[in-house]
């Protein structure tokens, strides 16, 4: 085993970091959570959409600042321990693997329940596994074929859910169910806004694409102009269209207690909207949405895991290696192919909390790194500069601080015993804070 040269290949173009954004969320993602958080808003999913949507686009404007400055494969690891600390930076980075790490393990886990609910005689276990096989496979011959699978793929998802939101407008209009389009998916006297905010909190893991795609910086033509302007498309296109495919759904199911399986609710309805046959087409839809997730999930993952080894606060034999004729880290991707297969073991609302937990923690401290980047470089602040520099990246951090608090109690405390252990490694690294984590250094000169 050799170390690489630290390089990774520069190919992907704005419309590459686009669709790999949308993948990594993934248009049908919108049905993952839907009976979750209905249940726990009381029939309010659009409205929490609306709030997370205003978090994320402030949270991605500061993804958006700290790309162009350090375009590099490690987003709010690299963002933090470059403005702020390089001992704070590792804790961010540590945090962030939940999400990072814990995605393609949900995944997987979503690929069994959807394919379980059409073929309920195959064990949940063959799903996991073969979703977990298909992506690692993918992502180890290179990331250009991966981009190329997904285009197909969004497009697939997209179709899927137009046909999806045009048979719950006809159930609607044409069904016998005294239901009406009104405002009441948005706002009903009765609304509790800490509920609206819990449900926000959860619906928080359908756009952990935006920001993944910083991760491919360095492998990014003109990183410092597509970066920023993929991660504002990216996340405005999500927020809009969650939130007016959730309307439909939820106009026609005000009360989730009517569907028999909260967390699988999505199934359900595609049958009560299409039938057997328009399920059986949502279910293969959902399919390559899982496949097109995985394979940006695990892509995005092992590039967090080279930025950290590469630096030297992971193994950096194994972490930082670059496979010579792919230009990939095929050890990360391998690893985190195999840290997957717990999912069969995963419970889906606590382990969406507990990946929320360290996205929340890496939202928080980007817009703070753009706080303090500003302090640092800037001499004298108008009018204009305080509000981008301020402003904005103070209530994305404000939103952030308080979904984090919305979240489930479990997942709070495992986050912050992970935590715990991280500062535990911390310690032993740097030898009691006496020493600087080891750092790389990045020479971003051509990039653009």
């Amino acid at each position: 085993m050799t170390e690489s040269n630290g390089k990774l290949n520069r190919s992907l173009k704005l419309r590459h970091i686009v669709f790999i954004g949308l993948a990594y969320m993934s248009p049908l993602a919108v049905f993952d959570t839907f009976g979750i958080v209905s249940e726990a808003t009381n029939g309010h999913v659009p409205i929490a959409y609306i709030f997370i949507t205003i978090a994320i686009l402030f949270t991605a404007y500061s993804y958006g600042k700290m790309s162009k400055i350090y375009p590099s494969a490690g987003s709010a690891y690299t963002y933090t321990r470059k403005t702020m600390n390089a001992h704070l930076g590792f804790l961010v980075g540590w945090a962030a693997l939940l999400d990072y790490l814990f995605l393609p393990m949900i995944n997987a886990l979503l690929s069994s329940i959807y394919l379980s609910s059409g073929f309920p005689n195959v064990p949940s276990w063959v799903w996991i596994l073969a979703t977990i096989i298909i992506t690692t496979v993918l992502n180890v011959v290179g990331v250009k074929l991966a981009v190329i699978v997904n285009y197909l793929m969004v497009i697939i998802e997209f179709l899927v859910a137009a046909v999806f939101v045009i048979l719950t407008i006809r159930k609607i209009v044409y069904g016998d169910f005294g239901h009406v389009f009104s405002m009441a998916p948005f706002y009903t006297n009765h609304m509790s806004i800490p509920a609206i905010f819990t449900g926000a909190s959860i619906l928080a893991i359908s756009f952990l694409g935006f920001d993944a795609v910083t991760t491919l910086s360095e492998e990014t033509v003109q990183p410092k102009k597509n970066i920023p302007r993929g991660i504002f498309i990216i996340a405005l296109i999500a927020g809009v269209f969650f939130t007016l495919v959730t309307y439909f759904m939820q106009a026609l199911f005000p009360d989730v207690s009517v569907i028999k399986n909260i967390a699988g609710a999505s199934p359900e309805i595609a049958k009560f909207v299409g039938g057997a046959f328009f399920q059986s087409i949502f279910i293969a839809g959902y399919v390559v949405a899982v496949l097109a997730c995985g394979i940006t999930q695990q892509m995005s993952a092992s590039r967090l895991l080279y930025a950290m080894g590469r630096d030297g606060v992971l193994p950096k034999k194994f972490f930082g290696y670059i496979q010579p004729r792919t230009g990939i880290p095929i050890f990360n991707i391998l690893l985190v192919g195999v840290l997957a297969l717990p999912a069969m073991f995963l419970d889906l609302t606590k382990a969406t909390s507990l990946i929320n937990f360290g996205a929340f923690t890496a939202f928080t401290f980007v817009n703070l790194s753009v706080i303090a980047y500003y302090l640092k470089h800037k001499e004298k602040l108008t009018a204009r500069s305080l509000i981008s520099t301020f402003i904005l990246p103070l209530l994305g951090l404000i939103f952030n601080i308080y979904l984090w608090f919305n979240l489930e109690t479990t997942a709070k405390i495992v986050g912050i015993i992970w935590a715990g252990v991280g500062l535990i490694y911390l310690l032993y690294l740097t030898k009691f804070f006496r020493v600087r984590p080891p750092e790389f250094s990045y020479d971003d000169s051509a990039s653009g």
